[in-house]
């Protein structure tokens, strides 16, 4: 059974959606309060409790929708963060067909939650492995954010010191592929999941989320890189 999901806000959806998809909203479906940043981690029951609302069971596949700006590859990696491998993405904005007002409503599934337990990390952790060469940081969001020359979010602007820039706008850089160990954040761990998409569909399943990322770190009075 294939499910598609509509991950814009509700008033979005509810305006017009790709007919007979559901909507998870992404501040109170896909955001929940493990952990710090913007946008912590929903806890898994209640993340299953919003999938089975969406009618996304054991074996569905699922394929999540936005219109940028990464919550369909959020909803991807919560899936497979939860023990869901099957799940795809595409662009609303790619899409030409008709679109339908209103609400889709179905019978609900029955999602079970079973959290991998080593596809995150935490701000102590990285804090205690900068300069290890063994660790390559990515940071997802625009070069402008990564240098630290402008920064309309978060308090402070700069970076993790040590992290390599990947626009998730942008391909992959050259040769990231071949890190020793992998982690990826952004401003607040959601378009840090579109270059972790690319990252595992390209062999690196063992690439991580910093779900924290720069609110979190930048938070806390960690070191800070600019330039």
């Amino acid at each position: 059974m294939i499910r598609l999901v509509d991950v814009r806000p509700r008033e979005e959806y509810v305006d017009g959606h790709v007919p007979g998809a559901l909507n998870l909203d992404p501040e109170t479906d896909l955001t929940g309060d493990l952990g710090g940043g913007r946008h912590p981690l929903p806890r898994p029951e209640a993340f299953a409790a919003a999938a089975s609302r969406a009618g996304i069971g054991d074996g569905t596949f699922v394929l999540a929708y936005d219109a940028g700006g990464g919550w369909a590859q959020r909803l991807w990696w919560l899936l497979r963060h939860h023990g869901h491998d099957g799940c795809g993405t595409f662009d609303l904005r790619s899409y030409s067909g008709p679109l339908r007002k209103g609400e889709t409503r179905l019978e609900p599934a029955c999602f079970t939650a079973d959290v991998r337990d080593n596809d995150t990390i935490d701000a102590g952790e990285l804090h205690a492995r900068l300069g290890d060469p063994g660790l390559v940081v990515v940071d997802a969001r625009a070069p402008v954010r990564w240098r630290g020359e402008h920064e309309p979010i978060d308090r402070i602007a700069g970076r993790i010191p040590g992290a390599r820039n990947a626009f998730y706008e942008e391909p992959l850089p050259e040769g990231l592929l071949d890190a020793p160990e992998l982690v990826v954040y952004c401003g607040s761990g959601v378009t840090a999941c579109v270059p972790l998409q690319r990252l595992i569909l390209a062999g690196r399943e063992d690439a991580r989320l910093y779900p924290g990322s720069w609110s979190d770190w930048s938070s806390r009075g960690l070191p800070v890189e600019r330039g």
